[in-house]
Parts: C-alpha cells; structure tokens; sequence
C-alpha cells in the first residue's frame, strides 16, 4: 500500500514546490537597483545591440514597392490570412468576427477610406487603429504594403469609374442600364 502512495506524494510535493514560480523577484523599469553601478534597474543596451525594428525593417515601412502583378497576388494571399475575419472578402467590414458582436470595421469603400494614401493602410497595419490592434509583429513590412496595394485594387474592383473600363465592357454596362 505504501509503495502504491510514493508515485502520489512525489506529485504533490513537485506541485507545492511550484508555487515558488508565481511569485519571482523583478524590478520595475525606473526602479533603483544594488544589481548595477549606476543604481537603476533600467539599463542601456550593450555596444552592437540590433533593435527588432532594425534599419531594414525601417527602410522597408519608408520604401514603396513598385506596383507589380506579384504584389498584388501576395497582398490577396496576405489580405485572405489576415484581414478577412473582420473586413470579409469584398472589405465591406462584415467579416465572420463582426458577426459574433465584436465591432464591425468601417468599409474599404466609403468615401474617407477610398480617398487614402496607400500609406495610411500601412500606418494602421503598423500601430492598429481605434479597436484594430497592431499587426507589425505579424504582418512583415514588405507585406504591409503589399496588402495595401491589394486594398486600394479592391475598391477600384467595386468602383471603378467608367474612363477605365474597355470600349467592350463599356458596351456592355450600357446595354445592362435600364
């Protein structure tokens, strides 16, 4: 009976030996601290330290990318992963989350969001904006900017003025008016 109940103690002792993990010394960024000479916890980085928003990642927000065909097929694919759960397919904002009582996002194709540089789309991928919170740790930079370009290609899809349309499918749109 008693070898029965060693495999049980040795558990419950491994789980109150556990405990001592929730509560971990730290200090707070402008706390004082005996750990360094200058006594303050918050320290400057070490000579040669590469930030995670290095001068790559930063030329790469400032660049534009040129307007390809390869761009806009990535920013679909991009735009598919993570705009649609919220913007939904077309970008009206009724994507499968606003369904389920989280707020809708505003439409691609309202006026105020149809007249945007296709830098503002990137700044809000970036910094998130009103409920939309940042995507800069999962969106890469060069993706931004492909998502945008596959943005301002849908609102032209759902209003495309009539100048840009072909002879052929100006015909076409004539013979469906009533």
């Amino acid at each position: 009976m008693t070898i029965r109940a060693l495999p049980l103690l040795a558990c419950l002792l491994t789980l109150v030996a556990c405990d001592d993990m929730n509560d971990q010394p730290r200090y707070d960024d402008y706390e004082e601290s005996s750990l360094f000479s200058d006594g303050k916890a918050l320290q400057h980085p070490p000579e040669g330290t590469v930030s995670r928003s290095g001068p790559v990642e930063i030329a790469a927000l400032q660049t534009r990318p040129p307007m390809d065909r390869a761009l806009l097929e990535r920013g679909k694919e991009r735009y598919a992963i993570f705009c649609v759960p919220c913007h939904d397919p077309a970008g009206y904002g009724n994507g499968r989350i606003p369904s389920r009582g989280f707020p809708a996002p505003p439409s691609f194709h309202s006026e105020r969001l149809r007249n945007v540089d296709p830098r503002h789309i990137v700044d809000v991928i970036t910094d998130g904006y009103g409920v939309m919170y940042s995507y800069a740790g999962r969106v890469p930079p060069r993706d931004r900017w492909a998502i945008a370009a596959y943005v301002k290609a849908l609102q032209l899809s759902q209003d495309a003025p009539e100048r840009l349309l072909s002879a052929e499918d100006r015909q076409k749109l004539a013979e469906a008016r009533p």
